[in-house]
């Protein structure tokens, strides 16, 4: 297999692709491994992509005509391929629009298609249009040209709206590929008539108007970023259908109710919230009611705190402020809870043995402080004698 390699301009490998002979016949994305396709590789620059894994299969296509096609940032749209044009992931094709064609790229074909369909349903199966073909260079030159036009629109229609006196934000502008029609997206509280705004839109840039609202999240999703949690946000890589999310999910999950952490880009509760609730719920079935009271010998213990996860409960000996706090298992919890109903009370609230208290160390008490003042012991020094005086031997002798 023949390997075109890619290098950068300081000589790091930036992308390693088969040859163009090779191109197209379910070859390995790189060298060595095994079930990554590169037919099935989506395009970095598209949003809400599905990688195909199954595009490498033989008669993958022939499974059904449905192509999935997607347009600017999250619009998607499935078309028949009645034609039988043999198309790939990242193939641009020209669409069936009313009025006229729209340009978009092929995103899935084959097996994965009817179950992608089967998230956002068409309202009928004969709404469903036709890809007419392949995109040709004429066709590219009016899509660009629309393109370059959708920022200006969208600063001039704010500008219309608010001469209008809307109460609603345009936030961004989509042209048809032939450059027939404009989509405008608006975000607003709540109705909002713009029967006059279509009419003076429609005389300045003379094309057909076609306005759509969207929610904080979907504007969000279209815009693009990065959660706190490293990765692109849910709406821009795979989400499509958003669910309602309460602050009841946060309780549940002992969150801080704290409207700067809880909320994302949108300035709307965090959708993340709602991945993980449903296991803190069951999770939360295996713990003790936090109206209980545990009575013991020594007292009557009061709800503190829980660690869902872990299993794990905090009692306290008052009420409203944490003293003499008892960290328990949910099993030990119930078993005092059962011994209180039928009048027995517990010696302790955990049924470990008891443990002899840590002894404290302060480093201010592990020595005298008066300890430097203290005079040192001067040490004798050894007084050295002469060289020339007379040793013992020498006196022994003389005495001698």
């Amino acid at each position: 297999m023949d390997i075109e390699i890619e290098k950068d301009s300081i000589g790091q490998v930036r992308n390693v692709l088969p040859s163009e002979d090779e191109r197209g016949q379910g070859l390995p994305l790189f060298p060595g491994s095994r079930g990554l396709s590169l037919r099935g590789c989506p395009k970095q620059s598209c949003q809400l992509n599905v990688y195909d894994y199954l595009a490498d299969i033989p008669d993958n296509d022939a499974t059904t005509d449905l192509v999935e096609v997607q347009f600017k940032n999250t619009r998607k749209g499935y078309y028949h391929n009645s034609n039988r044009l043999p198309l790939e992931k990242g193939d641009i094709v020209a669409v069936e629009a009313s009025p006229g064609h729209d340009i978009g790229t092929v995103t899935l074909t084959g097996k994965l298609v009817l179950l992608q369909i089967k998230r956002t349903p068409p309202k009928s199966m004969d709404d469903i249009k036709v890809v007419y073909r392949k995109a040709r260079p004429v066709d590219m030159e009016k899509y660009e040209e629309a393109k370059a036009r959708e920022h200006d629109t969208m600063i001039r229609s704010r500008q219309i709206a608010k001469e209008l006196g809307l109460e609603m934000k345009i936030g961004d502008v989509e042209y048809q590929g032939d450059g027939n029609k404009a989509i405008f997206y608006y975000i607003a509280d709540g109705r909002v008539d713009f029967r006059q705004l279509i009419k003076v839109l429609a005389d300045v840039f003379h094309v057909r108007i076609e306005m759509k609202q969207i929610g904080a999240r979907q504007e969000a999703g279209r815009i693009g970023g990065f959660g706190p949690c490293g990765r692109e946000l849910c709406c821009t890589t795979w989400m499509k259908n958003f669910v309602s999310v309460s602050t009841t999910a946060a309780r549940y999950q002992d969150l801080s109710l704290n409207p700067q952490k809880l909320a994302g880009q949108c300035a709307k509760l965090k959708c993340c919230m709602n991945f993980e609730v449903d296991q803190y719920v069951e999770a939360s079935r295996r713990l003790p009611s936090r109206e209980l009271q545990l009575e013991t010998v020594d007292g009557t213990f009061y709800f503190f705190k829980a660690d869902i996860l872990t299993n794990m409960v905090t009692y306290s000996t008052d009420k409203r402020v944490a003293a003499n706090l008892t960290t328990i298992t949910a099993q030990r919890a119930l078993e005092v809870i059962a011994m209180n109903k039928e009048g027995q009370k517990p010696v302790a609230l955990d049924d470990k043995a008891p443990e002899a208290a840590p002894r404290t160390v302060d480093l201010a008490t592990q020595e005298d402080l008066t300890r430097f003042d203290k005079a040192k012991k001067k040490k004798k020094k050894k007084k050295k004698k002469p060289a020339d005086a007379p040793t013992d031997e020498t006196v022994n002798t003389l005495t001698s």
